[in-house]
């Protein structure tokens, strides 16, 4: 009897060693992507991602926005960027904007480099005027 409770104790320790490594790893269900202005813009704030039923919610938030600029996330980082959106988000308008990417996690982001990236305007995409890296604190 002692030895299958001396059993029964040590495989519930176990597993909860085990569960409590795995949950450490897990992915976050909110992340705050640091926002860092480029080209001279003065655009920087935040990118708020958040884990939704309906895919990832992302909110921009810059200082010094400009009009409608296109938003999107890229593959790569902001130092080595992929040129074509992988996901496109709403403008971000006046310095916000809220959009949903169905049915991506940020779990799923955080698998790879992405990038949040707000060009200057529709009539300007080639200027980068705010970046992001998306990536684990």
């Amino acid at each position: 009897m002692q030895t299958f409770v001396r059993s029964t104790l040590a495989a519930v320790a176990f597993a909860a060693i085990a569960f409590g490594v795995a949950g450490a790893a897990m992915a976050p269900t909110t992340l705050t992507v640091t926002m860092k202005a480029l080209n001279g813009s003065g655009e920087t704030g935040t990118a708020v991602l958040t884990d939704t039923s309906a895919g990832v919610k992302v909110v921009v938030s810059l200082t010094h926005g400009d009009g409608a600029q296109p938003t999107h996330i890229h593959a790569g980082t902001c130092d080595k960027i992929n040129k074509a959106p992988e996901w496109p988000l709403q403008n971000t308008a006046d310095g916000h904007g809220t959009s949903v990417v169905a049915g991506v996690t940020i779990a799923q982001l955080l698998k790879s480099s992405y990038a949040i990236n707000v060009h200057k305007s529709t009539s300007d995409l080639a200027t980068y005027v705010s970046c992001g890296d998306i990536k684990a604190k």
